[in-house]
């Protein structure tokens, strides 16, 4: 009721408004629409047809505007309802994808990238149950419609590249990862597996490159520490290669540089050696071997002097250097195995007992030192200490086991088990030389063998 009398009374001062405006403006208005088309009328009557016309323009743009935009809701509203199905669709080929059932998945993906075909994560999907399925080249394939749809989309990228670097073709790998940093220069993720794959070739100097890259953006932290020592792992593996061209100088340089920043790092050091054993400059090569070792008692330094003494002919000198470290370290076993077998070799037979035995009783136990002490006793003429001592070594007991092997982590075991103990694996212990018996083929009749030919 109150809107009705609103508009009566709108009515009414309109009706007032208009005949007041007639009453003032009695005179007529003429129109020309062309030259020889024209209307008059009253003033007040030509002001209203003014007014209705821009009301009905006004209220048709309204309404077209308003049919739009119902329009464009209603169509957005369909693509909104088929993206949901879509992506429900898509959800489902991923769950099943997750829980390997991957027929139903290849079908729920497919049915969704049919739907919707600019969909790049059913493309990476169907990528992964491709290369599940072995289907190596139809996964690449469907990576690549992916990557044509965004070309420079990361997650595409990554994946092609794993791809082809998990089945073996390093050169498109390395290809993709290139292009992935043009896009991204700063992209570390991508510089460290171009880096990794670079190292697998053996390209030393391109990998050092890419990793000083990775460290100039790398912030501070223990994973920027970690990149440092790859940094000084890899001047190494540049040196060493300089070491095999014949570059000696460049090598020295780069190794003494290493060990000043990082003490402990062996390979340096030996590497250090072996370009002044290189160059001519034994003396320097024996100061760095016996530095090395009285720094980190790793045993390739005691082989390195081992190697350099006998070959001068000066097996004195090592004896010496050996005698005066036990001196210094009166219980370094290394030292007193190295020193044992350096005695046995200048059948000083029962200095290299003495020190061999003090390994074995102080609870030292592999094959090598039996067979170090085998040697001694048989040089003494010891014989069935000797065979002890080789049985040992060969682990030969009265019952004479063979032993197991697991087929599929390499566990040994002295028993048959049921299941390997280290990978859990059931009915996978076999005789380690059963592949190599199965392979053989009995020969009937023994083919005679010349006199001599089986001592040459």
């Amino acid at each position: 009721m109150i809107l009705i009398a609103v508009l009566v009374l709108a009515f009414i001062l309109f009706a007032v408004g208009f005949l007041y405006f007639w009453g003032v403006n009695p005179g007529d208005m003429t129109i020309f629409l062309t030259s020889d088309l024209s209307y008059t009328l009253p003033s007040a009557i030509m002001l209203i047809c003014v007014l209705l016309i821009g009301l009905l323009l006004g209220n048709g743009i309204h309404f077209l505007s308003a049919f739009f935009y119902s329009f464009r809701n209603w169509k957005g509203g369909r693509r909104l309802k088929k993206a949901e199905e879509i992506g429900a669709i898509y959800r489902s080929g991923v769950g099943r994808l997750l829980s390997g059932d991957l027929k139903q998945a290849r079908a729920l993906l497919k049915k969704a990238l049919d739907r919707d075909p600019q969909r790049i994560d059913c493309y990476l999907a169907l990528a992964s149950v491709a290369l599940q399925e072995g289907n190596t080249q139809e996964g690449v394939d469907l990576l690549q419609k992916a990557l044509k749809l965004d070309p420079k989309g990361i997650e595409v990228l990554f994946k092609l590249a794993v791809t082809y670097e998990e089945n073996g073709r390093r050169e498109e790998a390395m290809g993709v990862y290139k292009e992935l940093l043009d896009g991204d220069v700063n992209n570390r993720k991508a510089m460290r597996a171009l880096r990794d794959i670079q190292m697998d070739l053996g390209n030393w100097q391109d990998a050092l490159e890419l990793q000083k890259k990775i460290i100039k953006i790398s912030k501070t932290g223990t994973k920027a520490d970690l990149e440092k020592q790859v940094l000084l792992q890899l001047r190494y593996e540049v040196a060493r290669n300089d070491l095999e061209n014949g570059k000696q100088d460049q090598a020295i340089e780069v190794c003494r540089d290493i060990i000043k920043r990082n003490v402990k790092f062996t390979p340096a050091r030996v590497t250090l050696g072996d370009a002044y054993r290189q160059a001519g400059r034994d003396a320097d090569a024996i100061r760095v071997y016996q530095d090395g070792y009285k720094a980190l008692k790793r045993s390739v330094f005691l082989a390195r002097l081992e190697d350099l003494y006998i070959d001068a002919e000066d097996p004195a000198a090592l004896l010496a250097f050996y005698r005066s470290q036990m001196q210094v370290d009166t219980e370094d076993l290394l030292l007193k195995l190295y020193l044992g077998r350096l005695c046995l070799r200048l059948e000083m037979v029962d200095e290299a007992m003495q020190h061999l035995t003090d390994l074995e009783t102080s609870g030292v136990e592999f094959s090598k030192l039996h067979l170090l002490l085998a040697e001694a006793q048989r040089r003494r003429n010891n014989i069935e200490e000797a065979v002890i001592e080789y049985q040992k070594a060969l682990r030969i007991d009265g019952y004479l086991f063979l032993g197991f092997v697991c087929e599929n982590c390499g566990a040994k075991s002295i028993e048959w088990l049921s299941r390997c103990p280290e990978c859990k694996t059931w009915d996978s212990l076999v005789l380690p030389e059963r592949k190599q018996i199965q392979d053989a083929k009995l020969i009937e009749e023994p083919k005679m063998i010349p006199h001599g030919a089986r001592e040459s």
